[in-house]
């Protein structure tokens, strides 16, 4: 078992076009594994994508403000961000800690949930 620590990939060295923003990346994620939060307060605006193998998994996103007590997040319809293929939502609540998390998955669960966050230009 395998705690991902995100991987943080700023967008401004490959994207002339960025206005300060990046991209988080918790990969591969398997059954045994679990994610740490990542600290991305400064981007309030904020996609999750989720792609792989699911093998029946279910992943969440989910967000707290004081690292320890995670809730759901949810998308601009107000449903928890909750998956079981692959996806593309906003998200709406802006939290000092955010992580994906999963439960169910089989033996060939293989998966990348991976976040952009946007800074507000300036």
């Amino acid at each position: 078992m395998a705690t991902i620590s995100p991987t943080y990939t700023s967008l401004a060295a490959t994207n002339r076009h960025s206005t300060g923003g990046i991209i988080v990346q918790w990969t591969p994620v398997t059954s045994a594994d679990t994610c740490a939060a990542a600290d991305i307060v400064d981007y309030a605006d904020r996609s999750v994508q989720i792609t792989g193998t699911f093998d029946s998994a279910t992943v969440k996103l989910q967000g707290s403000n004081d690292g320890t007590n995670f809730a759901d997040l949810t998308d601009p319809q107000g449903n928890a961000i909750s998956k079981t293929a692959a996806a593309l939502e906003a998200v709406m609540e802006l939290t000092a800690y955010t992580k994906p998390t999963f439960s169910g998955g089989g033996a060939s669960q293989s998966l990348t949930v991976t976040m952009l966050c946007r800074k507000e230009a300036k």
